[in-house]
């Protein structure tokens, strides 16, 4: 009724300040049409004077004796045109450089003579070829206010020979302008001025408004009014009372004419209109305000007060209660308020009731999935079902897969013996329990004592002293068929919205069930694949480090320890700078590799960088890579850093260098002794005697056996790498061995080897060639690395189960930071010792090789002078046992 009335008054007022909004706009127009009317004709006149002024200039410039500055002319002339137009106070001429030539009248203030070039009207004409208007200003010469009309003189080839022009009086065109504003209206209703571009009064009805400024006199004008517009705006003067102003352009010269007026007597018909209106529009207000009362206090009130009642339902009893008395008071009414308000008393209590029920349902809901353990979550029900519903006992049975049968599965106020012995079979037909089950219904016993088509359970319910039951079906997807039993200790007929209310709740219930069931699987394969992804990263042979975006170590696995030489415990106290730092500190340019680092550390995206860890025992070379870490959205969380241990592969890189350089040169240099002999000998021009002949001969045989050793040692380490190689095993004493290699040794070692073998020792099952190969290998690096001078020592003993020789020599010895590397392929000590010892540098790592196929070691001994090799050999009996 409110909606209607404030519309019925809405559309009322609208309507009235609609009308007068159109009046006022209409009223409004008029003024201005009015306003611009008169600034119209204002503007024509002045323009056809203007108009005039520069018509006389420029007929002037085309005079002779204006051309040729003769003064009698010029004096005739200029007194004709200043006879004839009154508005014209001085007509001059200007030469060429600005100096005055003449002007009339001549008076006693000449100014004959006097540069005016400074003139902003003189510069525009040297600028232009037609006559220009200056802005208003006080002539020097007739000490009046003027506006300058100026016609540019020029010959036949267009130089500028000077100036013509005329000052025309501004108190003119003020009269002028005064008298056409007389014509329309009286004047002390309105203002006229008149203003050129820059916004100085040229014309006005007061004369002391001519060559001030618009802001003067109208202050806050738009620039519409100096930019040759057309336009009205309501400003308000220095004394706060606003204006109409109207404005409209002057086109030939560029100015404007401003008509003001106060808008108190512009639009003073328009307010009168607007308080009578306002003054109707109060006296409807009123009248319908009284009758607003009224209806108010007998219907609107009593009826918000019953909404506010029906909203105060849900509101706890003290927060209600005034709402109550407020009602009671209404229901005593006969009319239709008083039925309404005895109708929502009686709906107030019965929603109070099931408002009350609903609200016990949520808070079990959110207490049972507020946990997502099993057992937890089964107490938590069995607690809020004794709750809700009043019940003396309760218990969950569940199918118990192992027995095939129904078993408690969490229980609240029952025996232990009650839970120990109850067992359902799931075909019992007559079981409330697999009735549940199997209809998917809830099933009532009110009273057990009269249950007679199931004993058992009359028995149970005596025993546990119950009299009551109601089961109700647990919905199962992920866990086994369950049921909500509730247990009341005296008989009880449940109505339908309790028995409802119950299995609103274990729909509730089942799904807590479920969840933690889900969440019980879900964290077990979580935690599953956990493990298995940690023991992966554990046992990857890269250093991985994991980083958030402040650089705080998150994770890192074994190998990176290693690497840093740090527990897994202060890595994780130590930010990744300083890891990043420990790990180059080892480089052997410190400052540049960790400068090149913090200069990869900017970029965006993957990226890797090679660090040559030398100064490390052993050393390494390790690949740096980064890589960011992002989220589902592709948001950087935080950086990975793999340090890949590259070291190996540097070594085969070098490895498979020196094996193509070493085996070109090695090959090369026989195969050049071959072909060299063999081309001489084929020579036909000389004849070889049958020695000669013989000599090349022998040394083709010599290098061809040297070229079979190197192809032999090749395939021998190949085998090696590939764990192919056979050792066919065989009896045979040591010292037969020494011998063979002593005699197949090139150099051969002569007199400076010395064999110290112990007496009897037993013979050893080895691959005679093989370990003849070792022994050889041997002797032959102690007699090209010692010299010919140096003692060579080969030694035999027994010791622990195996046989150990030793070849040691006193040359210069094996440099400390090679000892590691000497067993390594194609490694050769010319740098460091001899720089003409030939060989490809397989030797000692084929016999590694060989060594290590016989079960046996292979190991340099410390020495302060020379080198020391040493090897063990299983003896027979310890090969058998094993």
């Amino acid at each position: 009724m409110l909606m209607l009335y404030l519309l019925f008054v809405g559309v009322v007022i609208i309507a009235a300040l609609v009308f007068a909004a159109t009046a006022a706009q209409r009223l409004q127009t008029d003024v201005e049409d009015a306003d611009f009317g008169l600034a119209q004709a204002i503007a024509l006149e002045t323009d056809a004077a203007l108009h005039n002024a520069i018509l006389t200039v420029e007929q002037l410039a085309q005079h002779p004796a204006v051309i040729n500055v003769d003064p009698e002319g010029m004096e005739d002339l200029f007194g004709d045109i200043a006879m004839a137009r009154s508005e014209i106070n001085l007509i001059y001429r200007l030469g060429a450089d600005g100096l005055m030539l003449f002007h009339h009248p001549i008076g006693p203030g000449s100014t004959i003579g006097v540069d005016f070039s400074f003139r902003e009207y003189f510069a525009d004409a040297l600028q232009v070829d037609h006559a220009v208007i200056s802005k208003g200003r006080i002539s020097p010469t007739t000490n009046q206010a003027v506006v300058t009309t100026v016609m540019p003189i020029r010959d036949q080839d267009f130089n500028f020979l000077g100036v013509v022009a005329t000052n025309i009086r501004l108190t003119t065109l003020s009269e002028t302008l005064g008298a056409i504003a007389d014509e329309h209206r009286s004047a002390d209703e309105f203002r006229v001025l008149i203003s050129d571009a820059t916004g100085q009064v040229i014309a006005a009805q007061d004369p002391s408004y001519l060559l001030t400024h618009l802001d003067d006199t109208l202050p806050g004008l738009s620039d519409d009014a100096l930019a040759g517009e057309r336009g009205t705006q309501v400003i308000a003067d220095q004394e706060g009372e606003e204006w109409l102003v109207s404005f409209i352009p002057i086109p030939s010269a560029g100015w404007s004419v401003v008509v003001t007026r106060p808008t108190s007597s512009a639009f003073g018909t328009m307010q009168s209109f607007y308080r009578g209106l306002m003054l109707a529009i109060g006296v409807f207000l009123l009248g319908g305000l009284a009758y607003w009362l009224g209806l108010s206090r007998q219907v609107i009130q009593p009826l918000q007060r019953l909404a506010d009642f029906s909203q105060a339902i849900s509101y706890t009893d003290e927060q209600a209660k005034p709402h109550r008395r407020m009602v009671s008071t209404l229901s005593l009414r006969s009319d239709h308020i008083g039925h309404l308000a005895r109708s929502l008393s009686r709906m107030e209590r019965s929603i109070q009731q099931r408002f009350t029920e609903l609200q016990t349902v949520l808070d079990s809901s959110k207490v049972v999935v507020s946990s997502l353990h099993t057992q937890e979550v089964l107490d938590r029900i069995l607690e809020l079902t004794s709750r809700l519903i009043g019940a003396d006992m309760c218990a969950i049975v569940a199918l118990d897969r192992a027995s095939n049968s129904f078993r408690v599965q969490a229980s609240r106020n029952l025996s232990v013996d009650y839970i120990t012995r109850l067992s359902i079979n799931p075909a019992e037909p007559r079981s409330p329990t697999m009735r549940s089950i199997r209809s998917g219904q809830p099933v009532h016993i009110s009273d057990t004592s009269k249950e007679e088509t199931y004993p058992s359970l009359k028995a149970r319910a005596q025993k546990e002293g119950y009299q009551a039951v109601l089961a109700v079906p647990l919905p199962a997807k992920y866990t086994p068929p369950s049921v909500l039993s509730v247990y009341f200790a005296y008989p009880r007929e449940l109505s339908e919205r309790e028995i409802s209310l119950v299995w609103n709740f274990a729909n509730h219930a089942a799904m807590a069930i479920q969840n933690a069931a889900l969440f019980a699987r879900s964290d077990e394969r979580l935690q599953e694949q956990t493990r298995r992804l940690e023991a992966l990263v554990q046992s990857m042979s890269d250093g991985l480090i994991l980083e958030d975006l402040t650089g705080r170590v998150l994770y890192c696995n074994r190998r990176l320890c290693e690497l840093a030489e740090l527990t897994p415990e202060e890595i994780q106290r130590y930010p990744a700078s300083q890891v990043r730092e420990r790990l180059i500190s080892w480089v052997a340019d410190h400052e540049a590799c960790k400068a090149m680092l913090k200069e990869a550390l900017r970029q965006r995206g993957t990226w890797s960088v090679d660090l040559s860890l030398d100064r490390r025992s052993p050393p390494l070379t390790l690949r740096f890579q980064s890589f960011e870490v992002t989220d589902r959205q592709g948001e950087v969380v935080g950086h990975g850093r793999i340090i890949q241990d590259i070291t190996r592969d540097r070594a085969l890189d070098r490895m498979k260098t020196s094996l193509i350089a070493t085996v070109s040169h090695e090959l090369r240099t026989p195969l050049a002794a071959i072909k060299g002999y063999a081309s001489t000998l084929l020579a036909e021009d000389v004849q070889w005697d049958h020695q000669t002949e013989r000599d090349f001969l022998t040394v083709i045989s010599q290098e061809s056996d040297r070229l079979s050793d190197l192809v032999t040692d090749l395939l021998d380490l190949s085998k090696i790498e590939a764990g192919s190689l056979i050792v066919e095993r065989t009896t045979c004493p040591l010292h037969e061995l020494i011998e063979n290699a002593i005699y197949s040794a090139r150099p051969a070692v002569g007199e400076q080897l010395q064999i110290h073998v112990e007496p009897n020792l037993p013979a050893i099952r080895v691959d005679s060639r093989r370990i003849e190969v070792v022994l050889r290998n041997l002797l032959e690096n102690a007699a090209k690395y010692a010299g010919p001078e140096s003692p060579i020592v080969l030694s035999a003993r027994r010791e622990d189960g195996q046989i150990v020789v030793k070849i040691e020599d006193e040359g210069p010895g094996i440099p400390e930071e090679l000892s590691h590397s000497v067993f390594e392929p194609f490694v050769r000590l010319d740098d460091g010792l001899s720089r003409s010892a030939p060989g490809a540098g397989l030797g000692l790592s084929i016999c590694r090789g060989f060594v290590h196929a016989h079960g046996g070691e292979i190991w340099l001994e410390p020495r302060e002078r020379g080198v020391c090799v040493s090897f063990s050999l299983p003896l027979i009996d310890e090969i058998e046992h094993g």
